[in-house]
């Protein structure tokens, strides 16, 4: 199979994997699970198999066909969008295994519309990770907004069906309001908006109006949750947890993050923004948010809530180091995504676990509760590591490369700010797992165990991923290290 068929099938298959799903759920809930799981494995096969001719410097590309003149839908594969396709296709998986066990503990109700929705969202993902121009960027984008919709309002009370209109109101709102407006723009100043080695707007566009441009591309992507526009996430909480995964590590925030690290790399280039005073604004922005997103965690005694402003300031991590504009910088936002995957997902899966099993939902309630749920506090006690920074885990890996581009470009704040946001990370991650493992167990709710093995498995999965990381990390230094001219000198 040639590589152009390759990306076709690829996008073409979680559309199949859908309709499967709709046809298998009318027989049986163990067929739709299976076509789900059979799907899942089959889409990230194929995504993997991209990876040799990636490696060896190809760049395989497919032109579905030209909407307007100069205006195309067209799809590539580079570094960075292969890192997300990969991780969101390997990741569906492992949630699919986790979902599995979720929703038939809980007995959840419109689980075939849940699997038809994931495999959606995943169709989108994968379109968004092999965008070749803005426009389809942005077409793709907007699919997985939509799509993520009926997954957040899934319970369907009144309270969630707000939550879930603030969610597709704000993403919706910024794309449309600020990201469309960015991308008219370069057409208009560079007539293309095509992913170029470089960027394609030297020459074309200066002073003031870079930063005014780079703001209307970083607010307009919403799913950054760059502050202020980040309610949507912490709205998006009612969803079950699988899909809280889902939009944490897996697809959504992810797009977010990478739409922003590809159109510095590859719309503006590294060496141009570097050049522009009027740029500088944006780590100032993302470091407000890692503080502050942080300092609001802190604040927490919802579980979830926690974990999702610890996912606000963990993305401004990856915008934050996109916009040191440092080959080692932008190595390192690319690893963070990586890293925070495998670490967030296995935290938000702890969360569903200890919530099926105890029906436990606040920070309180986790006293003692590593003592009845030793593998699940296992691995979130591995994942928080991670989003502290602490060997041998994933996420000391990624900090490492982006504390290395910030003394690269000789930037204090950076410096500070990771510095900074570890002993804040630590102080609302540390004695969650003093609580769980050392505390006197609270006496209130049932008697209780793990929850379901497929479960476990899962969240078990995902943690030792976050431990192999530190180790086996090489392959995805090398393929990102492609992002920026000159590799890593």
């Amino acid at each position: 199979m040639t590589p152009e068929n390759t990306i076709a099938l690829i996008l073409c298959l979680p559309l199949f994997i859908a309709l499967g799903i709709v046809v298998a759920g009318r027989f049986s809930d163990n067929l739709r699970e299976a076509v789900t799981l059979l799907g899942a494995s089959a889409l990230a096969g194929l995504v993997w198999s991209l990876l040799p001719e990636l490696m060896a410097g190809e760049r395989p590309a497919l032109e579905i066909g030209e909407v307007l003149p100069g205006l195309s839908v067209a799809f590539r594969v580079e570094p960075l969008g292969m890192l997300f396709a990969a991780l969101a296709s390997g990741l569906w998986i492992i949630n699919s295994i986790y979902s599995i066990g979720y929703m038939r503990a809980n007995r959840e109700k419109n689980q075939t519309r849940f699997y038809v929705c994931f495999a959606l969202a995943l169709w989108a993902a994968m379109g968004v990770a092999f965008s070749a121009n803005l426009f389809t960027l942005f077409l793709c984008y907007e699919l997985l907004t939509l799509s993520t919709y009926p997954l957040v309002s899934h319970k369907g009370d009144p309270a969630t069906v707000r939550s879930a209109r603030t969610y597709l109101g704000i993403l919706l709102g910024t794309s449309i309001g600020l990201f469309l407006p960015a991308i008219i723009w370069t057409y208009h100043l560079a007539g293309t908006g095509d992913f170029t080695v470089g960027g394609i707007l030297e020459g074309h566009i200066s002073g003031a109006d870079v930063g005014l441009l780079l703001g209307l591309f970083v607010f307009g992507v919403g799913k950054a949750a760059l502050m202020p526009v980040h309610r949507w996430l912490p709205a998006a909480m009612v969803a079950p947890t699988p899909v809280s995964a889902l939009l944490h590590a897996v697809a959504v925030v992810k797009a977010g993050v990478f739409a922003i690290t590809k159109i510095i790399v590859y719309i503006f280039g590294i060496d141009f923004l570097f050049a522009t005073p009027s740029s500088g604004w944006l780590v100032y922005a993302a470091a407000f948010t890692i503080i502050t997103a942080s300092l609001i965690a802190l604040r927490q005694q919802n579980l979830k809530r926690l974990l999702a402003y610890s996912t606000i300031a963990q993305l401004s991590y990856v915008v934050m180091a996109a916009a040191v504009l440092k080959p080692l910088a932008e190595v390192g936002a690319a690893v963070h995504m990586m890293a925070h995957a495998f670490g967030k997902i296995t935290l938000f899966f702890a969360a569903g676990a200890i919530y099926t099993a105890a029906k436990k939902t606040e920070v309180h309630q986790l006293r003692g509760i590593g003592r009845r749920m030793p593998w699940t506090m296992a691995a979130f006690t591995i994942g928080a590591l991670s989003m502290i920074g602490v060997p041998p885990t994933a996420g000391f890996v990624s900090k490492w490369y982006i504390l290395a581009g910030a003394f690269q470009a000789d930037n204090l704040l950076v410096v500070f700010t990771i510095i900074a946001s570890t002993v804040l990370n630590a102080a609302y991650f540390l004695p969650i797992i003093f609580m769980a493992w050392f505390a006197a167990e609270t006496p209130d709710g049932p008697d209780h165990g793990e929850a379901p093995w497929l479960m476990v498995f899962a969240l078990t999965a995902t943690a030792m991923l976050t431990l192999a990381f530190f180790l086996f990390n090489g392959p995805v230094i090398e393929l990102e290290s492609q992002l920026v001219r000159g590799g890593i000198q």
